[in-house]
């Protein structure tokens, strides 16, 4: 079952090109399988090399995990932790053709039903300040430079939806502060490639 929502802010600019390409999974069941991804202004899907890194951190932390991946976009990190065996993956896309296209990607993977993935097309605050999950990891990869990476661990924090030990990846400019990150988590590991800098933190709340 795939669920969405009427919600929006803003309109984002999702329209499809001809420089419509790919991502790839890289491990799990599904390795080496390409799924769609269109090209969109502020797109900037995981690439292989960070993905990789990050799924070597968590390599016995994924399976059978609840799993939000907070900005999905192209689902990059949500469909590889399904990939690895977690029991469940939230994918939070607020603009609409993208998050068409991550439901056509579902479809091309012959889940049988009950889907363990669902599309959720609104914003992500407003996801998370209502979801009734609790997660043991979350993936946060907003565009960059606004200032979503802060109220999203607000977000988190306020509704209370992680797990004691959940796993939570922030992804961000490479200059981006560490100062909002909440007390109760412990940084676990943290890399920089180019302009990206990539953290793996643990709630020990």
């Amino acid at each position: 079952m795939v669920s969405r929502s009427k919600s929006r802010q803003n309109k984002p600019n999702a329209k499809a090109s001809k420089s419509d390409g790919f991502i790839r999974i890289i491990g799990g069941i599904w390795k080496g399988k390409k799924l769609k991804v269109q090209d969109s202004q502020g797109l900037r899907p995981t690439t292989d090399r960070i993905k990789e890194t990050l799924f070597n951190w968590l390599m016995f932390d994924v399976a059978e995990k609840t799993v939000l991946d907070a900005f999905s976009g192209a689902g990059s990190l949500g469909f590889e932790a399904l990939s690895r065996g977690a029991k469940s993956v939230d994918l939070v896309e607020l603009a609409k053709p993208i998050a068409r296209q991550l439901e056509q990607n579902i479809a091309s993977l012959s889940i049988s039903d009950p889907t363990p993935i669902n599309v959720y097309n609104q914003s992500c605050l407003d996801f998370i300040a209502n979801t009734q999950q609790n997660y043991d990891l979350v993936f946060i990869d907003p565009p960059f430079n606004q200032n979503l990476v802060e109220k999203t661990l607000q977000a988190l924090v306020d509704s209370n939806c992680l797990t004691d030990d959940a796993f939570i990846y922030i992804e961000t400019e490479k200059d981006w502060s560490v100062n909002s990150i909440p007390d109760t988590w412990v940084q676990l590991k943290e890399k920089t490639t180019g302009q990206v800098c990539y953290r793996l933190y643990r709630n020990q709340g």
